[in-house]
């Protein structure tokens, strides 16, 4: 399967066995209907939820619990939805390219689109096979604090905001300090959301993108407040083959530490 797969694209496949859908929408629209065969993970599964950078990765032990108990193994190929356009979905596919799990797509517009296509719904929950995996962490998906003041300045590395234009400017402050990470260039997630299109990723995401200076020629960061939000756009940068990382201490971590610069 390719990164971003159809609905029709996936309802071909749900008997395959060695596919996984992973639904990281709320516990009652999961409730009310979903794929034939998706588990529920709730999203709190994929983050440390400490301050002041609740968005961070939890340890390797954590997520080998939560894979395990998903039935996780080598040869899964993991299919992430979710009820909102992706972040959350974005985030899990993340996690996955974090602990070097690289089988895996993107429901595009999740559970709109599925909904949308009037594919099969039920309410039945799937009996589950734990499985034995270990996980470790890669750290190539991921940049710290440290990497990117390290990065700042460089003409080759850009960092994407995927913030609100209101917490970009300040205007918003959910930190100790407010703004933005000098030279950031923001683009707010749901900008690449189509609502004509039961929010699938936009057609025309590369060009919309590249107006704003966001392009291949970067090495390129995106953070948000904690990580969600920008689950989606690195989702987005991955797809279009962007060389992409993000910052899952995000504003939560840089906007309380003392010594990052704030434009």
């Amino acid at each position: 399967m390719n990164l971003i797969i159809e609905a029709e694209e996936l309802a071909a496949e749900l008997e395959h066995e060695e596919l996984l859908v992973v639904d990281l929408s709320s516990l009652q629209n999961y409730l009310n209907g979903h794929i034939p065969g998706a588990l529920h993970l709730p999203f709190q599964a994929l983050m440390a939820g400490t301050a002041p950078a609740p968005g961070k990765l939890p340890s390797s032990e954590q997520l080998t619990r939560v894979f395990r108990a998903i039935g996780l193994r080598p040869e899964t190929h993991v299919v992430a939805c979710d009820d909102e356009g992706g972040g959350w979905a974005g985030r899990l596919l993340w996690t996955l390219e974090s602990i070097g799990h690289r089988n895996y797509s993107y429901l595009n517009g999740g559970m709109h689109a599925w909904r949308g296509a009037g594919l099969p719904l039920t309410t039945e929950e799937p009996q589950v096979t734990p499985s034995d995996i270990e996980v470790s962490i890669d750290t190539d998906a991921a940049m710290s604090a440290r990497e990117i003041q390290e990065y700042l300045g460089n003409p080759d590395f850009l960092v994407w905001d995927a913030r609100s234009p209101q917490e970009y400017s300040g205007e918003r402050v959910l930190a100790t300090k407010g703004g933005h990470i000098p030279g950031a260039i923001n683009c707010e997630w749901t900008q690449l959301m189509d609502p004509q299109r039961d929010l699938r990723i936009r057609t025309d995401a590369r060009e919309l993108l590249a107006k704003l200076g966001i392009n291949e020629k970067h090495k390129i960061v995106t953070h948000c407040q904690s990580h969600h939000r920008s689950g989606f756009t690195w989702l987005v940068g991955k797809s279009l083959g962007f060389d992409i990382r993000a910052y899952p201490g995000s504003w939560s971590e840089w906007g309380n530490l003392p010594n990052t610069p704030v434009e």
